[in-house]
């Protein structure tokens, strides 16, 4: 069987599960399960107690994130970063494979391996059609829970990768980057709430629902696919570009699909609507909503 790369953006469950096979799981190559779900819907860590991946760790966004911030799931520090998956047992020479739970194959994932990349670390992968894909295909599972020994990383932020509030409300007028929001077409447009806020989008903005990018079986779609998705909504993969959505994870899909394609510099707004919501001035919010009333 032929090896994948470890810069490579996706594995294969048959890779995964040959490395379990070959006892490769260990300190170069750490599995995580980036689950999250809305508490009044699944309980993430509850669920990967009962079963998850062999070898596998929790990587709770909960904890690793900036709890002093008024928005979901922002970056957390660096030194935060680092204690927290050093704690993982991940080192910088370590190939990170992270994975989730969630019904349409992928949601999460993609923010941790952003998240990863954000932090300088390069040998970070998705298991391409997640854990339900996994379980499908008859891989093993487990609730025995692993204890990694825990290992020294140093994270090194990467400014490319993350772009602030005060960024985009520049790059209205001044154009330096194109703007994809991940969001459904719905809560785009400001027709439908966005998790109980008012919605709509950042000006200029150009929406691709992430789930474009997933096959029905929770795969990501082929490299030509998704060239087609980005080049039907005239986004131009040979420019800058800044993913978008209500709080940071689903703009990672973005990030992940244009890596596929060779792009690998698209910047995520890690404060996206939840942040521009409440801090953008009301003519930098476009809603057909608020159109349709007046």
């Amino acid at each position: 069987m032929a090896r994948q790369g470890l810069s490579r953006p996706l594995v294969t469950a048959s890779w995964l599960a040959e490395a379990l096979r070959a006892g490769r799981v260990g300190a170069g190559l750490r599995v995580l399960d980036a689950s999250w779900y809305p508490p009044k819907e699944r309980n993430a860590r509850q669920e990967f107690k009962e079963r998850h991946i062999p070898g596998a760790s929790f990587f709770d966004i909960e904890e690793c994130r900036d709890k002093s911030s008024p928005y979901d799931f922002m970056l957390p520090s660096e030194s935060h970063f680092a204690d927290y998956v050093g704690g993982l047992g991940v080192s910088n020479d370590t190939h990170v494979v992270v994975y989730d739970g969630d019904e349409v194959g992928t949601f999460y994932a993609p923010r941790a391996w952003w998240m990863f990349r954000v932090f300088g670390h390069k040998e970070v992968s998705v298991l391409n059609g997640g854990f339900k894909n996994w379980v499908k295909e008859g891989h093993p599972v487990t609730a025995e829970v692993a204890q990694p020994t825990p290992a020294v990383f140093k994270a090194t932020l990467n400014r490319a990768l993350v772009k602030s509030f005060e960024e985009m409300v520049q790059n209205v007028s001044s154009l330096k980057f194109q703007v994809v929001d991940s969001r459904p077409e719905g809560r785009f447009r400001g027709t439908e709430l966005d998790q109980g806020l008012e919605s709509g989008h950042i000006p200029g903005a150009v929406n691709i629902p992430f789930h474009s990018f997933l096959s029905k079986t929770g795969h990501e779609k082929s490299i030509e696919e998704i060239q087609n998705i980005f080049r039907e909504k005239k986004v131009d993969l040979s420019k800058p570009l800044t993913a978008t959505c209500r709080k940071g994870v689903t703009a990672c899909q973005i990030a992940l699909a244009a890596y596929l394609c060779g792009k690998r510099d698209v910047a995520v707004y890690d404060g996206s609507w939840s942040e521009w919501f409440h801090r953008a001035p009301p003519h930098y919010k476009v809603s057909e909503l608020k159109r349709s009333k007046a």
